[in-house]
């Protein structure tokens, strides 16, 4: 199997990265990367973008393609809006899109989050880009699954980004306490997006609680 790779470099997008290297169906990973991070593996090719709107100069990459995974995001408050809908809707509705022109038989799978609006009326930044993205993206000839989790608990200790997360963190296991509607493991996420996107499921918006119960036994 092929797969295609965005956001490596995130906690998402690193944790589906090891689960493909790892995987025996899987010889050929490519992630397309703003720079080369050094990582050497047998399976995987990194492949240094110049302009994450248009793929056309690697369309060749994108043929045969089986699983195909768009994990790059920012922060709120970390870029501009205006970069911030750049990141999250331009970018991953061109992925999306020359996926859908190469391999319209492949599996894609958008990280969204929580509160994504598909009605385009929302006044918050992340959650109107998130849901401007869904909707281009459900417009494409594909098998296309966006994943909507709440916070997301990174197993493996990291530097927060603001905070907000901080505190999110501190109360992870109060969070808990109140079901699978608001928070869910990082590992836990990584884990259903790659099944996902190998095997299919019969939803194509998962929210937190969908997610979780879609995790294999």
């Amino acid at each position: 199997m092929k797969v295609l790779l965005t956001g490596a470099t995130g906690m998402i997008g690193g944790l589906i990265l090891e689960q493909c290297l790892a995987a025996n169906k899987i010889n050929q990973v490519i992630s397309f990367v703003r720079k080369q991070s050094g990582q050497v593996h047998p399976k995987l090719t990194e492949v240094v973008v110049a302009d994450f709107c248009d793929y056309s100069v690697h369309e060749d990459l994108f043929t045969h393609v089986n699983a195909a995974y768009f994990c790059l995001g920012a922060y709120t408050g970390q870029v501009s809006n205006d970069m911030l809908k750049q990141i999250t809707v331009d970018y991953a509705v061109a992925f999306a899109r020359q996926l859908s022109i190469s391999s319209p038989n492949a599996k894609f799978c958008l990280l969204s989050g929580a509160g994504a609006d598909r009605t385009e009326k929302s006044k918050t930044p992340f959650a109107l880009f998130k849901g401007m993205a869904e909707n281009q993206i459900a417009t494409l000839q594909l098998d296309s699954y966006s994943f909507r989790p709440g916070y997301i608990y990174p197993v493996t200790p990291r530097k927060e980004p603001n905070v907000a997360y901080r505190l999110f963190r501190f109360l992870y296991p109060i969070m808990r306490v109140f079901g699978n509607k608001y928070s869910i493991r990082s590992t836990d996420l990584a884990e259903v997006m790659f099944y996902v996107g190998i095997n299919g499921t019969d939803k194509q918006i998962l929210e937190n609680a969908d997610i979780i119960v879609r995790k294999p036994k």
